[in-house]
C-alpha cells in the first residue's frame, strides 16, 4: 500500500500579496482569541496579555528565552519494544493553556536574533 494512494491528488497554491504602504496603514491588525475566552471568564487573560507584551530587545533575554522553551514538547516518546513501537505518548503541551503564548515568545526571541543581531539561531532548532 502506497501512501500517494491515499492522499488528495489536488495541489493548492498559496502565495503572498504585496500591500502598497496606503493600504497597510489602513489595515488593523486583529489577535486571535483563546478559545477559553469565548466564555466570558478568563482567570488567565492578564498574565496572556503579559507574555503577549514582552518586547525581546535584549540579546542575553533572547539567548535565555530560546534555551528556556524547548523547541518541541519533551514529554512527547515512543516506547519501543524489540525495535517495534508499542506506545506513543502524545504531546501535552498543548494542554498548557499558555502555550501559545509562550510558543510566540520564544519565536520573537528567535526573530530578534536572527534579524536584529544577525546571529545563527540553528543552534536552538
Amino acid at each position: 500500500m502506497k501512501v500517494f494512494d491515499n492522499t488528495t491528488k489536488k495541489i493548492f497554491l498559496a502565495s503572498w500579496v504585496s500591500l502598497n504602504s496606503a493600504e497597510v496603514s489602513k489595515t488593523y491588525v486583529t489577535q486571535l482569541h483563546h478559545p477559553s475566552s469565548h466564555s466570558g471568564f478568563d482567570i488567565l487573560l492578564p498574565l496572556r496579555q503579559w507574555l503577549n507584551n514582552i518586547e525581546v530587545r535584549d540579546r542575553e533575554l533572547a539567548h535565555r528565552l530560546c534555551k528556556l522553551i524547548p523547541s518541541q514538547c519533551p514529554f512527547e516518546r515512543d516506547i519501543k519494544l524489540f525495535g517495534k513501537t508499542i506506545l506513543h505518548i502524545p504531546p501535552m503541551c498543548k494542554l498548557n493553556p499558555l502555550y501559545e503564548e509562550v510558543v510566540s515568545l520564544r519565536f520573537r526571541a528567535l526573530c530578534y536574533l536572527a534579524d536584529e543581531c544577525g546571529e545563527d539561531v540553528s543552534q536552538y532548532c
